[in-house]
């Protein structure tokens, strides 16, 4: 186990969290047998912390045209291109459990365009690099190319959604220097 801080501001102790938080947070304990560095390091301003999970919960829990496994497979994705190590070994962890495969997370995280996916993953990720790091690029003939495999216009925005959303998470995690849970590294393994 590391030792290190998880971050370079303050975690607040559970006993000081406004209730609702610490409600959540040992729910999510309970679950998953311990608690995300990144509910430690942004509940401490629990007002943008409320907010930000709000929003996570909105794109990724959702029912939608992608699967939870896609979703992850973006945030990965897009963490990895954005050199975010908390939310590429965090959210590896959930792609390969998602995905119930060991090797998944690893491969599109060093290079997707590589890995074992199918055109339709690769088409979602190209459109999601292409919202990470073009999007006043982006025009009619790419939701064209996503149609083609059976994205809808919705889920067209949930490509959108989840990478934009994952580019704010990711340059908070790098800006605080969140560090992955030990946990993270060994499950769906």
């Amino acid at each position: 186990m590391s030792h290190k801080p998880i971050s370079r501001y303050p975690v607040p102790a559970l006993d000081d969290l406004p209730e609702d938080i610490r409600d959540m947070m040992l729910g999510v304990q309970e679950k998953a047998g311990f608690i995300p560095n990144v509910f430690l390091t942004l509940a401490h301003r629990p007002e943008e912390f409320r907010a930000f999970m709000a929003y996570h919960d909105a794109l990724m829990e959702k029912d939608s045209g992608l699967t939870k496994a896609d979703r992850e497979m973006i945030v990965v994705v897009t963490s990895s291109d954005n050199n975010c190590q908390y939310c590429v070994v965090a959210h590896g962890a959930i792609l390969r459990i998602r995905a119930k495969d060991a090797t998944i997370a690893d491969q599109v995280a060093a290079n997707y365009r590589k890995a074992d996916i199918t055109p339709r993953q690769r088409a979602m990720l190209d459109f999601a690099m292409k919202v990470s790091n073009d999007a006043k690029s982006i025009d009619d003939p790419d939701f064209e190319i996503l149609r083609t495999h059976g994205f809808s216009d919705e889920d067209i925005w949930d490509i959108a959604g989840v990478t934009s959303f994952f580019g704010l998470s990711n340059r908070m995690a790098n800006f605080t220097s969140m560090r992955p849970n030990d946990e993270f590294y060994g499950m769906g393994r």
